[in-house]
């Protein structure tokens, strides 16, 4: 007896072994290929609202549910209208399959299903001819996906299977299309709505037949309340609620940043981004409304990128204001087009010369015609100032002191900050550049820019822009300190300026922040940049064409255009201003220099210094000088006689500003000519020849040549000098006088001297061609 249990039991055991062993024979030969599902690539807003989305490679729309859309209200109505039981069974309802096969031998024909959830998706996955055969296939391959999966993830894939009609499928796909929410916000009522069209997509069309849609919806919500699945107030709720829908249109909001991020990341079905929908919104808005207004002007193009200062998150970001554009490049993504920075970068170069020590706020510089070697800048207006100070050259973006401290700091290190900061372009042209990056002479991004300006809103550390929620914050990069990036942005949030729109005159429609503007040659770029505590704010206005256009300025086309933005983001930000580093200290200079005062400083004002940083050099703005009791002869050390003088104070003034001065006509103290009986004149004060550029090579037109400048700087007690071309006399002037020259072919020698008889030299090679 117990001889045949056993052998029963072997029987038995051998039995249940041979349907399992089975399974995994077929599950090895026939695998379930779930893992190459295609789904439609959705863009995503931060708070996660589909901003933009693509079909998937069958051409359908098939977003992707993810596990925390499905609520428990989406669950539960999925799950009692289609398996009741789906966490309890292993992929088949072995009650229901029996039931079903008895109704079918019974009636002749289909009078129940059997079809579990994991079922559906077997089918959904592998569609085939409704046949017992078929049924065979869907149970097995749903015995594989409880292997596989878990029921979360079944029943996901299921709400991310569903037929929707027409080429619409999943959960999310409807509740876009139809409810423009996600799953996650729908309201019961569109909960309902939308478990009861799978089985029925044809004739319970979305959009098509609403009425018929409510009538049904309506049912299966009495049926909740019967039995107890919601509550009675939320159904009475859903019922009420209108049923008036219709099939919109796919998202595609943000289409610059989309194909971007879709070209980087082709393999990512959802691609949440930092972008915050309202303020994009609002941005886009004011854009488009903005360059609709000054279209007449034929200026058709802007790009925007709106950055939050405390998290990096780029907020906004606008290529064009109108992708639809064809006729205007509105496709082209103006964040990521090479611009020329025109005036915008000159912050940072004095940011260096802050942290070199080189200048202060109140530092004076001279904005004097200059010839760096050959390059001869001017201003935007085409006027020089004299002396002005740091913060005045900056503020009014003069072009000619910002070259001066760029040479002082040198290229190479400014090229080396901007590469810091990730200018890639800069990077690729290094050994091209020269000093003529500064006034806009390299290739820029508008992204670049605004990860610069950042730099100066977080107190001079760089961090790279964040366009996805997932990226987190990146590392950050010391940049400049703190106390120069707070010097730059007193200086910049002042309101005594040129770049200041006219239209924003004496009124309250100036948001509280620190900005730059920056126009470049050609009038083809329009920038203006700003940044709070909270924004950085950056606006590029122009043609995509790449044409200029005389109206085209930073301050009057991109500026405007800054200050509605902030003012409809974060105009008052004065609660929230930026803090002086306790670092930066306050210290008297003298106003002639921005130097420390020596005893001929009758007055001084504060400036702001980096202690041990800043030079603590003392001012020269007048010198002692002897001279004789009717002053009309000055004497050196040398020439001093034993009686007979007097000490006298003048203007201790460089030789490019006293030229500027006599080519200006302004009044100048000079000083007595020297004494004629000394005979130690010093050579120090000799003339220099500032055009033509020493060592320089010049070709000229052979049908039409061009006369060549001869221009020399002078000592100030210098009136005339004499100009010498290859050993030969050619011509006497004043020292302010330009003097034109024809040369022949070759290397020519040019000479100037002086009526002290000091003496210049230089060389030039002249070509005809």
């Amino acid at each position: 007896m117990v001889k045949l249990i056993k052998k029963k039991g072997i029987v038995f055991i051998f039995l249940l072994s041979v349907p399992v062993i089975l399974f995994f024979i077929l599950n090895f030969i026939f695998p379930f290929p779930i893992d190459n599902i295609s789904y439609s690539q959705i863009i995503l807003a931060k708070d996660s609202t589909v901003m933009n989305a693509s079909l998937n490679r069958s051409e359908k729309w098939r977003m992707k549910t993810e596990l925390t859309e499905i609520v428990p209200q989406l669950k539960e109505a999925f799950l009692y209208k289609e398996d009741k039981y789906f966490y309890y069974h292993p992929g088949f309802n072995p009650i229901a399959v029996l039931r079903a096969f008895i109704n079918n031998v019974v009636y002749g024909k289909k009078k129940s299903g059997a079809s579990t959830i994991t079922m559906q998706v077997a089918r959904l996955l592998e569609p085939k001819r409704r046949t017992y055969g078929s049924k065979l296939i869907e149970l097995f391959r749903a015995i594989q996906l409880e292997t596989k999966l878990s029921k979360d993830e079944i029943l996901q894939l299921y709400l991310n299977l569903v037929p929707y009609g027409g080429n619409i499928e999943g959960v999310k796909s409807a509740s876009v299309l139809y409810f423009d929410q996600l799953p996650n916000r729908l309201s019961l009522a569109q909960i309902v709505t939308l478990t009861i069209i799978p089985n029925r997509p044809t004739s319970l069309c979305l959009g098509k037949g609403n009425k018929k849609i409510k009538s049904e919806r309506d049912k299966w919500l009495l049926r909740f309340r019967k039995d107890k699945i919601f509550p009675g107030e939320d159904i009475a709720t859903a019922i009420e609620e209108p049923l008036d829908i219709k099939r919109a249109n796919a998202p595609k909001g943000i289409p610059h940043i989309s194909n971007r991020l879709k070209k980087k990341y082709p393999e990512e079905n959802s691609i949440q981004t930092c972008i915050d929908k309202t303020t994009q919104r609002r941005v886009e808005t004011i854009t488009y409304n903005y360059i609709q207004h000054i279209k007449h002007k034929h200026i058709y193009n802007a790009s925007v990128l709106v950055v939050n200062n405390q998290t990096m998150e780029v907020e906004t970001y606008l290529g064009s204001p109108d992708f639809s554009d064809n006729e205007h490049n509105g496709q082209v993504d103006g964040v990521k087009a090479l611009r020329s920075p025109g005036s915008a970068l000159k912050p940072l170069v004095y940011a260096m010369g802050f942290d070199d020590g080189i200048i202060t706020p109140k530092s004076t510089i001279n904005d004097v015609p200059t010839d760096f070697n050959g390059y001869a800048p001017q201003n935007f207006d085409k006027k020089f100032n004299g002396k002005v100070s740091i913060e005045t050259a900056l503020s009014y973006s003069l072009n000619v002191p910002a070259v001066k401290i760029l040479e002082q700091i040198s290229v190479q290190r400014f090229v080396q900050k901007l590469k810091k900061a990730s200018f890639k372009n800069v990077a690729k042209e290094e050994r091209n550049l020269g000093l003529s990056a500064i006034l806009g002479g390299c290739g820029v991004t508008l992204e670049e820019m605004t990860g610069l300006y950042c730099a100066f809103a977080n107190v001079g550390s760089f961090m790279r822009l964040h366009y996805l929620k997932a990226e987190g914050q990146s590392g950050k990069v010391s940049l400049l300190s703190p106390m120069a990036a707070y010097m730059v942005t007193d200086i910049l949030a002042q309101l005594t300026r040129p770049d200041l729109p006219n239209n924003y005159l004496n009124t309250y429609h100036v948001p509280l922040i620190a900005w730059k503007t920056g126009t470049s040659y050609g009038r083809r770029d329009a920038w203006s940049i700003g940044y709070n505590k909270k924004y950085t704010v950056a606006v590029w206005v122009g043609n995509f064409s790449g044409e200029g256009v005389p109206d085209l300025t930073g301050s009057d086309i991109a500026t405007p255009l800054l200050f509605e933005i902030f003012n409809t983001l974060d105009y008052n930000a004065s609660n929230n201003w930026f803090f002086k580093p306790d670092l930066l200290k306050f210290r008297f200079v003298c106003p002639e220099t921005g130097k420390l005062p020596d005893e001929h400083c009758d007055h001084t004002v504060v400036d702001y210094y980096i202690p041990t940083v800043s030079s603590a050099e003392k001012c020269q703005h007048l010198k002692t000088v002897f001279v004789s009791a009717d002053g009309l002869l000055s004497y050196c050390n040398q020439c001093l006689p034993e009686g007979g003088y007097k000490k006298e104070k003048y203007q201790n003034l460089e030789d490019d500003l006293i030229d500027y001065y006599r080519c200006k006509g302004i009044p100048l103290e000079e000083i007595p000519a020297h004494n004629p009986a000394c005979h130690k004149l010093s050579e120090v004060n000799a003339p220099q020849i500032i055009m033509p550029a020493d060592n320089k090579e010049y070709i000229l037109d052979k049908e039409d040549p061009a006369d060549i400048v001869l221009k020399c700087l002078a000592h100030n007690e210098v009136k005339k000098v004499f100009w010498y071309v290859n050993n030969e006399f050619y011509k006497e002037a004043f020292v302010s006088d330009k003097i034109f020259l024809r040369p022949s072919q070759g290397k020519i020698k040019i000479s100037c001297s002086d009526d002290k008889g000091r003496n210049a030299d230089i060389s030039i090679l002249v070509k005809y061609q």
